[in-house]
């Protein structure tokens, strides 16, 4: 009953359903694709190892920050062993190359849902123009009394593709702007990250160096 009431309402929407409802989809399948990624993501972060590798690093104990680092799956952390392959040449390159990285991979699909947002409603005018085009059509070439139908018809066209634009421009608007804010989120916390191991490093060094001059000294 319900689908027959669907695919009834899907025909008076007019043409214009076809490509709404190919919006509607990619923007499910987006959604849910997303939300599954982030999902997995939070249970990948691993806060314990990254507090063990900051202390490694504080120490001047790379080896050990590496050993901490390799294969792991927290986003961090792996940016974090990515630098320590070339701390020796261009740390700061690397981490921002590997940073670049993870924010592509969390920031994958965001232009889809954005344009979605944008396309939907513009989609549902479209088909308002096109419904009611068709009822100035109709008061054209019927009389009043005869082009009832068409009237009605076209009026319920342009509701039915305005009302269906709008809603896919809704649900697609919310989570756009959930996922922007975590991609926000996790670009300022690669950053955080980064700028700290750049100066622990640097510290590292700097204690190295100035342990290596007392002792010609002595």
């Amino acid at each position: 009953m319900l689908a027959n009431i669907l695919i009834q309402n899907f025909e008076a929407g007019g043409p214009i359903m076809w490509p709404i409802l190919i919006a509607g989809l990619v923007a499910v399948a987006v959604v849910g694709e997303r939300l599954f990624w982030w999902w997995r993501e939070s249970r990948r972060r691993d806060p314990q190892t990254l507090e063990k590798l900051f202390a490694s690093l504080e120490a001047g104990d790379f080896k050990e920050a590496s050993r901490l680092s390799k294969g792991s799956t927290d986003p961090i952390v792996r940016m974090i062993w990515h630098g320590m392959n070339h701390y020796h040449s261009s740390l700061q390159g690397a981490l921002a190359v590997a940073a670049g990285a993870e924010l592509q991979k969390a920031g994958r699909f965001i232009g889809v849902m954005d344009t979605l947002v944008t396309l939907a409603p513009l989609l549902g005018l479209l088909g308002t123009v096109s419904g009611i085009f068709r009822t100035f059509i109709a008061l054209g070439t019927e009389s009043v009394e005869g082009a009832m139908g068409s009237i009605t018809g076209g009026i319920g066209e342009a509701l039915i593709a305005t009302m269906c634009g709008l809603a896919i421009a809704i649900f697609a608007l919310i989570p756009f702007n959930y996922f922007t804010r975590k991609v926000a989120q996790l670009h300022f916390e690669l950053e955080s990250a980064a700028t700290n191991v750049e100066v622990m490093v640097s510290s590292a060094k700097q204690r190295g160096h100035e342990t290596q001059m007392f002792r010609r000294e002595d």
